[in-house]
C-alpha cells in the first residue's frame, strides 16, 4: 500500500471514530439518561412520558397487519442457526485465534442489550428489539472474527467490486500482486497483533 492511500485510510479511521463518538451523544440532549454500569436509568418523569407512548399487547396484536403475525415463525425461525453459528464461533476463536496470536473479538461490544430499559415498549416490541439486536450483533460480530481470519490468512483484494467491505479490508493488498503477498503477508499479520 503507498503512502498516500495509507494516509487517507488513517484520515478516514479517524473520522469514522470521530463520527462514533458524536452519534453516540446525539440523542442524549433530548433524552436524559445515565449509564450506570451496565444499567441505563432514567429520571421518574421521563420513564412517565415514555409510559404514555406504551401500547398494550391487545392493542398492540389488534392493529397488526395479519401479515405480520403469519410471518412471525419464519423471522423467529432463524434463532436456531444463529445460536449454533454463535457457539461455532465462540469455539473457533478460543481456538484459532489464541494458535496464532489474534486478538480475540469481544463479542459484548457488538451484541448489546439495552433497549429493554425503554418504557415505551410493551412485552412483544421488547422481544423483537431483544432478537434484533443478538442477530445483528451477532453478524458485526461474526463479519469481525471473519475479517481478522481474512487478514491472517488471505489478505487480498477482489478483483470485483464488492457490496461490503469489512474492517480490515482497507489493509488488504492489491489483487494480483504476489510479490506484495509473500513480502507483506506476515507484516499484515503482526498488525492484528496491535488490535483490541
Amino acid at each position: 500500500m503507498n503512502d498516500k492511500i495509507a494516509s487517507i485510510l488513517k484520515k478516514i479511521d479517524e473520522l469514522e471514530q470521530k463520527l462514533k463518538d458524536e452519534l453516540q451523544y446525539e440523542d442524549k440532549p433530548f433524552i436524559d439518561f445515565e449509564l450506570i454500569g451496565k444499567k441505563i436509568c432514567f429520571n421518574k418523569d421521563i420513564i412517565k412520558e415514555q409510559q404514555k407512548e406504551l401500547k398494550n399487547i391487545w392493542r398492540y396484536l389488534k392493529e397488526a397487519p395479519l401479515a405480520f403475525i403469519l410471518t412471525a415463525p419464519f423471522i423467529y425461525m432463524l434463532i436456531i442457526p444463529a445460536i449454533i453459528l454463535d457457539i461455532f464461533v465462540a469455539i473457533y476463536q478460543t481456538i484459532n485465534f489464541t494458535i496464532y496470536k489474534i486478538p480475540k473479538v469481544k463479542r459484548s461490544n457488538y451484541i448489546v442489550f439495552d433497549r429493554g430499559y425503554l418504557a415505551y415498549l410493551n412485552t412483544i416490541e421488547k422481544i423483537n428489539c431483544l432478537y434484533c439486536s443478538y442477530f445483528n450483533g451477532l453478524m458485526a460480530y461474526v463479519s469481525e472474527v471473519a475479517a481478522r481470519t481474512e487478514q491472517y490468512w488471505c489478505p487480498i483484494k477482489h478483483a470485483k467490486k464488492i457490496a461490503y467491505r469489512h474492517s480490515r479490508y482497507n489493509h488488504f493488498l492489491s489483487y494480483g500482486d504476489a510479490k506484495a503477498f509473500r513480502e507483506e503477508l506476515e507484516k499484515l499479520r503482526e498488525e492484528l497483533q496491535n488490535l483490541s
